[in-house]
């Protein structure tokens, strides 16, 4: 199940990069990380230093973060409310859908539309708890960790309830207790070690195979959540098929 969760994982990271993220994605995941936390104390908000590093990344202009780290202080009256989404694609291939927006009567309708398109249906909240599980994820690239091995690695982690430090395509991922998160964090910075990404994932405990006429479905319906504003983050339990997607 690892490797193949990664392989999808890199996979995606690969389309995402590709596509390039849009700002208001980078803007939002700013203003609802200083939400959640109730302040922008960079060091003490690992959401928003990831969020901020993303903005970087992606040239996003400071005048544009601070307005989003004030709506996130509450500080303009703006109102988002984040929200799940659940439902299946074709072939029974789960789709969870986590939003973050300002007209939740707009964002669920939109989402329903998306996935009636492409021959899938909203499920109930809930209807995938069983589907997925939450994880603390981390991508380092392989040679920025100076040398050290996998096992090295988990060996540095023992500490935090560590269940997987696994290597693919030139990146070495961490997975560990969502609750472990900030002191996995505080680890990785201590070694020295700069991240590609991390956060919160939602891993597929089983990924489907599904023929090349439902692939190449479910990815247009995975590309037009992943292109709406209101969403932040989609996950989804196909299995990858190099042959399919070329």
């Amino acid at each position: 199940m690892g490797r193949k969760w990664n392989n999808i994982k890199m996979k995606k990271a690969a389309q995402d990069k590709a596509r390039s993220q849009s700002y208001t994605k980078v803007l939002r995941e700013i203003l609802m990380a200083v939400k959640n936390a109730g302040h922008a104390e960079v060091e003490a908000n690992f959401a928003l230093k990831i969020a901020l590093l993303k903005a970087r990344q992606f040239n996003v202009p400071k005048d544009n973060v601070d307005k989003a780290i004030k709506k996130g202080l509450g500080q303009d009256g703006a109102q988002i409310e984040e929200i799940n989404y659940e439902g299946y694609g074709l072939d029974g291939v789960a789709v969870f859908i986590e939003a973050a927006t300002d007209n939740p009567t707009r964002t669920v309708s939109n989402v329903r539309s998306y996935f009636n398109k492409y021959g899938g249906s909203l499920g109930t909240p809930g209807c995938l708890q069983f589907v997925f599980e939450r994880k603390a994820t981390f991508t380092i690239k392989e040679e920025k960790l100076k040398g050290m091995s996998t096992d090295d690695l988990m060996m540095e982690l023992i500490d935090f309830n560590i269940d997987d430090v696994e290597s693919e395509d030139g990146f070495v991922t961490v997975k560990g207790p969502v609750e472990a998160y900030g002191e996995i964090y505080k680890k990785l910075e201590e070694l020295k070690f700069e991240l590609e990404d991390s956060g919160l994932e939602r891993l597929p405990l089983n990924t489907k195979e599904v023929s090349k006429e439902s692939f190449d479905k479910i990815q247009k319906l995975i590309d037009v959540l992943e292109g709406d504003d209101d969403i932040q983050k989609v996950y989804h339990n196909l299995e990858w098929n190099e042959a399919f997607a070329e």
